[in-house]
């Protein structure tokens, strides 16, 4: 069984993800004392990694100022939706502004754009 989870709340680890690993890239310089030069690019490359998360995490919060926002019919909580599709943020109900999805399983490619 694959296991959803909301649009924003997948971006949102991401970042945090990102942040955890600077903070393990810095402290793998910790090894490297002896050369200040080796420790020196494992500190700029963690900075990096925190840098970027810092990015991700402006680009998400942006992002999210555009979202639908919606009620959610199973726990009654207002969730932000992103694309045709997208899981409550609270209690992972399948999500749909979309007439045509209606009743179907729930499937993430339906966000996709379909060329013609």
């Amino acid at each position: 069984m694959v296991k959803y989870s909301s649009k924003i709340n997948k971006i949102r680890s991401f970042a945090l993800g990102l942040v955890f690993i600077g903070f393990i890239v810095m402290y793998g310089g910790i090894f490297f004392r002896s050369s200040p030069l080796i420790m020196t690019i494992f500190m700029i490359f963690g900075l990096l990694f925190i840098i970027a998360s810092t990015v991700v995490y402006f680009w998400i919060g942006m992002l999210s100022t555009k979202t639908i926002q919606v009620k959610c019919p199973g726990c009654g909580k207002t969730t932000k939706m992103l694309g045709r599709v997208d899981m409550c943020m609270y209690c992972r109900e399948p999500l749909t502004l979309d007439p045509k999805l209606e009743g179907r399983d729930f499937d993430e490619s339906y966000n996709k754009k379909i060329e013609k």
